[in-house]
């Protein structure tokens, strides 16, 4: 048997958009598991690079308004946030980052959590 072909989420552009009380407005989930059945230890076969998010702005109906939620085995790679501003009910939101690396340019709110 072959080993099978990795998939491939590459070259993403996220940019010019205004969120208005959206439940997380910028989420990177490779761990989803819908109704959290049948998926135990499940690990993403897909490879996740260079996805920037450029001038987003607004507010956040959860207060983590920014998730990257990546495997272990196939880490987020060269995420790009830039002029990024969201805020959750008139306060800072938060940013969460699991296994996911990448660069900031400009204001980041909530502050990056990218390595």
């Amino acid at each position: 048997m072959g080993k099978s072909k990795q998939r491939v989420v590459k070259g993403v552009l996220f940019q010019h958009a205004v969120m208005t009380n959206v439940q997380n407005p910028i989420v990177i989930d490779q761990n989803y598991c819908p109704d959290h059945k049948n998926c135990p230890g499940q690990v993403s076969g897909v490879k996740i690079s260079d996805v920037s998010y450029q001038d987003i702005q607004g507010t956040s109906a959860t207060q983590v308004a920014v998730k990257f939620d990546c495997s272990k085995t196939s880490p987020c790679q060269g995420i790009r946030l830039e002029n990024v501003k969201l805020s959750y009910k008139n306060r800072a939101a938060e940013a969460s980052c699991s296994n996911a690396g990448g660069t900031t340019a400009g204001v980041i709110q909530p502050s990056s959590c990218l390595y």
